[in-house]
């Protein structure tokens, strides 16, 4: 299992399979943003919580038609699926090296572009708290939608269709943490039921992402 997810985390940085691509795309958004809005400071700190989470949101859902898609297409996902690896591991070390190049670089950077949007530094804490208790939940989520569409023409578009249901209850508790937290507000019931997806989507997902493997390698 280790040696998976060393061997994807070096495709991620050689290959250009993720890594400073999201975290790209999310600094794009913060500094377009307030030349979309305006520059008041105020206006910005209201909607910072919701613009900084739906950008983690979007940067992760960037690059999540990798995570299986370079398998598929040179058979080592067959090999996978026969090794003596559980591809139920599989699924969860590729889930992780995805979360690795594309998650935790949002959750280091989230502080800084949070500046730019004017968030409270009140905030701050809860938006990285919040970004790392949500985001490894968007890696295995979108680990099952890269599952089920792996192989599929177009794919990419079916799989949005499909993973951005399943972010809504990250994003709202998400956003409603940094909101709180920017309020004063006591936050332990959304960053609870946030851990509880995150917990919920680890348990449950890679099963459910390895079943779908193995119907589409019929």
């Amino acid at each position: 299992m280790r040696a998976l997810l060393i061997r994807d985390l070096r495709l991620a940085f050689r290959a250009g399979g993720g890594f400073g691509l999201g975290l790209g795309f999310f600094l794009i958004l913060c500094v377009l943003i307030p030349l979309g809005v305006g520059p008041e400071g105020d206006r910005l700190a209201s909607i910072a919580p919701g613009i900084l989470w739906v950008g983690a949101l979007l940067a992760c859902l960037l690059s999540l038609d990798r995570i299986f898609a370079l398998d598929w297409e040179d058979g080592s996902l067959d090999l996978l699926a026969t090794a003596p690896l559980p591809l139920e591991g599989a699924v969860a070390m590729k889930a992780l090296a995805h979360w690795g190049v594309t998650g935790l670089p949002l959750v280091l950077a989230a502080p800084v572009l949070g500046v730019l949007l004017h968030l409270p530094q009140a905030a701050q804490g809860g938006l990285v708290l919040s970004l790392l208790l949500g985001t490894p939940a968007l890696s295995v989520i979108g680990a099952f939608g890269a599952a089920l569409t792996v192989g599929l023409r177009r794919g990419g578009l079916l799989m949005s269709l499909l993973v951005l249901p399943l972010y809504m209850p990250t994003l709202i508790f998400g956003a409603e943490v940094v909101r709180r937290s920017a309020e004063g507000m006591a936050t332990g019931t959304p960053l609870l039921l946030l851990a509880g997806i995150t917990a919920g989507s680890i348990a449950a997902l890679p099963f459910a992402a390895a079943a779908a493997l193995r119907i589409n390698l019929r």
